[in-house]
């Protein structure tokens, strides 16, 4: 084994300690897994650490540096097996999300696993917990696609079974065979897709060049990694599997599933497609940017008529990843017709918009979870008046509505501005078709944008509002301040933003 890093930096060191204080979360987890209250604090503790490094890194990286940082973590004379992490500004944006995420959702999971205690194993939880995040960080961080791959698949896998943590229920354990079997269909596209890369380049190196591939055979690795990624971000028609198992898992999780998981197919969309292949064609943008209006209108449309809260907030991060797929689109059409400034203003949009889905999207399922707690129940109708029985919880859960719903000042607005002003600066002379499609954009954006505001104004009215309908209601209680600390950083954010 071999630990050898090249410019790295003060930075690099940084992410280094935040990858080792993951696996200390982990692994003190298992040491701890008979004391599980102890356990619990420790191991998030530990999460909270290396989330804060891991995001003073980012920032540093971001701003600071411009070098790429190369860590290779273990060398092997075997080919192609070897752990190499290379970081630039994009990989470095990403783990920002993720830190910034993880840092609440550990805060919040210190009261929310509470109710865990002498139930359930609390200690093989954190241990999965942890993993959990730290292979999303290395699917971000990886330098080599046969590394990324391992990371993808464990990725996968651990959320698997965070996803079927309360196994008795015969709904949680039907969602998660669900999830494995479309996360390991779209894993097999992904795998088609760097066999053909190897093929022509020799290399699995995620920063090397893509020029010796030719144009036929980029066409076909898009469309593998538009499939495989396409799966894990959910967008329609391949989102059977999100709004099943979003619900099923614990809501600590379901935070960082929808928060930053599904993240990991944009950062993969943009690391292999936009930076590696370069954008060849047209269509490819169009093709991308079809599947963002379908996914935007149909998720919003399916959340509207929805009555489990976890359930409609899987459908609403539906409707904000096509949003980011809109950007996504618009981006790799002026990218392909040579107009590098729409091209980066949609990008910009795009990745704004992944952030503020990460901040207010968590908030929301760390309040789904809070109700859970207090009412022991997900469903709308069961609730009411909880704006008297949990006014704290109330108050967090109304900035994150707001942000969703795109209101001034509140983060959402900006970066769907910013995805407007990117679609009416591709409206130009002389291209009909992708002016039609650019306003009709437009206009589905705008209609998404209403019923999404409709949504989360029907879900905080019944929920939070009115008279208890039910026992549980009448009955809730505000839960522990550890909780809401961490839903109200989110909530801080979503205005600061």
């Amino acid at each position: 084994m071999l630990l050898a890093i090249q410019n790295m930096g003060g930075q690099g060191t940084l992410f280094f300690a935040s990858i080792l204080l993951y696996v200390f979360a982990a692994a003190a987890s298992l040491a701890l897994m008979k004391r599980h209250k102890f356990c619990n604090i420790v191991s998030n503790i530990l999460c909270i650490l290396a989330a804060i490094t891991g995001a003073a890194a980012s920032i540093i990286k971001i701003f600071f540096e411009q070098t790429l940082t190369d860590i290779h973590i273990f060398q092997s004379t075997i080919p192609l097996i070897s752990i190499d992490i290379k970081i630039d500004k994009l990989s470095a944006f990403f783990v920002l999300c993720l830190s910034v995420l993880v840092v609440c959702v550990s805060l919040y999971s210190i009261g929310y696993i509470s109710h865990y205690y002498g139930k359930r194993n609390v200690g093989l939880f954190n241990f999965m917990y942890a993993s959990f995040i730290l292979s999303m960080l290395f699917v971000m961080i990886s330098g080599n696609a046969v590394f990324f791959f391992i990371a993808w698949e464990a990725m996968a896998m651990i959320s698997y079974f965070l996803v079927v943590f309360e196994s008795e229920q015969e709904e949680n354990q039907r969602a998660g065979k669900l999830y494995v079997i479309m996360t390991h269909i779209g894993t097999a596209f992904l795998l088609i897709g760097f066999m053909i890369m190897y093929s022509y380049t020799k290399s699995f190196d995620m920063f090397a060049s893509s020029a010796a591939i030719p144009l036929f055979a980029k066409n076909i690795i898009f469309i593998m990694f538009l499939i495989g990624f396409g799966t894990k971000a959910g967008v329609i028609p391949v989102h059977i599997w999100l709004p099943r198992a979003h619900p099923a898992a614990p809501s600590n999780v379901s935070a960082l599933m929808s928060g930053i998981m599904i993240k990991t197919a944009v950062y993969g969309i943009l690391r292999f497609v936009f930076s590696y292949l370069g954008i060849q064609n047209t269509w490819w943008g169009v093709t991308i940017l079809v599947i963002g209006i379908v996914s935007a209108v149909l998720g919003v449309a399916y959340a509207f008529v929805e009555k489990n809260i976890k359930r409609l907030l899987a459908y609403s991060s539906i409707e904000n990843i096509g949003i980011i797929f809109i950007g996504l689109g618009v981006a790799f059409i002026a990218q392909a017709q040579g107009n590098s400034t729409v091209c980066a203003l949609a990008i910009t949009a795009s990745l704004f918009h992944s952030f503020n889905h990460t901040l207010f999207k968590g908030s929301l399922f760390l309040g789904a979870g809070s109700v859970h707690y207090a009412a022991h129940t997900k469903n709308m109708e069961e609730l009411g008046g909880l704006i008297k029985k949990m006014p704290v919880t109330a108050l967090f859960f109304l900035g994150g509505a707001l942000s969703i719903a795109a209101v001034v000042p509140f983060n959402g607005f900006i970066s769907e501005w910013l995805t407007y002003q990117s679609l009416f600066a591709t409206i130009t002379p002389g291209q009909a078709g992708i002016n039609i499609l650019s306003i009709l954009t437009v206009a589905v954006l705008a209609m998404a944008g209403a019923l999404a505001a409709a949504s989360i104004i029907k879900l905080y009215g019944i929920s939070f509002l009115g008279l208890p309908r039910s026992d549980h209601a009448a009955k809730a209680r505000e839960v522990p301040g550890i909780m809401n600390v961490g839903m109200g950083i989110l909530v801080t954010l979503c205005l600061l933003a």
